[in-house]
């Protein structure tokens, strides 16, 4: 389910200029036709909100007004109405790209969480709050590698209060909403569920993958990255990702809450983050694999591919020693087939690197248990840090 409200941010213009006429002349207009909702300012002209000196903005935007959306009488009515203060639009300008624009959440205190591909192309952080406009932010922290960076607003409305991380893992199913900005239409709402668990979320210009990931079936489209996906309570089950997957029909992503747990405090602390690294090429056992290699009976696992000799697992762990050829397909053989890290079964390439990411850090050792030449044997590696990325050129 799709709803529409009034757009209230101005001076949005990332988009073509084709595609903005296309949205103001049939889209919004058959939404307004559709919601009962006005698409123009209020008829009442309230007392204008001097926002040049925060800013240096010279226009002084219409405040909207308080009647302009009927009172919640649903559920998903007084959700939207329970968070929608807390969720903005940001703007990073005069940066490489000339401009870049998405969605923030208020975190904590003066905090705003969104995604580190929204404030990538540099420049300076603007925010938009419903009933103030806009207010000038600074970015305070940025990871590539959980696509999740923290901005500082000052002089934030009373009424822009933090939203709850979720407690615990939601399942498959569950009821979920976003908030945000597709299209640079503000206060846009989706509803959908959580459709799967356990996403890798591919980092583009990396070899690395976000972990833990949420797939959902809520609508998202560019401009919602970084906002939050919530529960009909109102908590915050992970930070949406639109902007580097979901590009598949009804297949979108977000950056579960318990990374979000992980990181944000230390961007917040220190401004970076550092991920754990084993050090080693992964690949998921398949049928050939099983065929080529003595797994013992297992039908499982994660098989490395290859052990550089300047990574933490090199000496410890052991990478393909040769191939063979099964159904006209060349298979590796020889490397070790993880399927155990402390105590998590490791089934899968997504497992082991949900491990990685929330029960380790950089110079933690570790027990893994492998299948090597058909026996089982335990190693213990300490783990590294990932290496600085090559920052990938392409933003929201």
């Amino acid at each position: 389910m799709i709803y529409f409200y009034r757009r209230l941010s101005p001076g949005m213009d990332d988009e073509p200029s084709s595609r903005r006429q296309f949205l103001a002349t049939t889209g919004l207009a058959l939404s307004a036709a559709v919601a009962g909702c006005s698409l123009g300012p209020p008829d009442e002209s309230p007392e204008p909100v001097n926002t040049t000196e925060s800013t240096g903005f010279s226009s002084e935007p219409e405040r909207p007004s308080q009647q302009s959306q009927p009172e919640p009488t649903s559920e998903l009515s007084r959700v939207y109405r329970q968070v929608v203060d807390s969720v903005t639009a940001i703007r990073m300008e005069g940066g490489a790209r000339g401009g870049s624009s998405g969605t923030a959440w208020v975190s904590d205190d003066s905090y705003l969480v969104t995604n580190e591909h929204v404030v990538r192309p540099g420049g300076d952080p603007f925010v938009w709050f419903t009933d103030i406009g806009w207010r000038d932010a600074s970015i305070v922290g940025q990871d590539l590698y959980s696509d999740l960076a923290v901005i500082e607003v000052k002089n934030k409305p009373d009424e822009a209060t933090p939203l709850p991380l979720v407690d615990e893992e939601k399942p498959v199913g569950t009821n979920v909403a976003a908030v945000g900005n597709p299209f640079q239409l503000t206060g846009s709402f989706t509803t959908g569920i959580i459709s799967g668990r356990n996403r890798p979320i591919d980092i583009p210009g990396t070899r690395f993958s976000i972990a833990d990931g949420i797939q959902t079936d809520v609508a998202l489209n560019p401009g919602n990255s970084g906002g939050p996906l919530i529960t009909h309570d109102g908590s915050v089950v992970g930070v949406i990702n639109s902007g580097i997957s979901g590009t598949a029909e009804n297949v979108g992503f977000a950056i579960s809450a318990a990374i979000v747990r992980e990181v944000v405090p230390e961007l917040i602390e220190d401004g970076s983050y550092e991920h754990s690294y084993l050090g080693v090429g992964l690949r998921d056992v398949t049928p050939g694999i099983i065929e080529a290699n003595d797994l013992g009976g297992v039908r499982w696992g994660v098989y490395i591919g290859e052990v550089p000799s300047d990574g933490p697992s090199a000496g410890i762990l052991r990478g393909t020693q040769t191939s063979t050829v099964i159904r006209g397909q060349r298979i590796p053989v020889g490397g070790d087939v993880i399927v155990r890290m402390n105590d998590w079964t490791i089934q899968n390439r997504e497992r082991l690197s949900a491990f990685l990411a929330l029960e380790t850090r950089p110079g933690d050792t570790i027990e893994i248990e492998v299948i090597r030449d058909g026996e089982r044997e335990t190693v213990d590696v300490t783990v590294g840090s990932r290496p600085e990325p090559e920052v990938p050129t392409t933003g929201n």
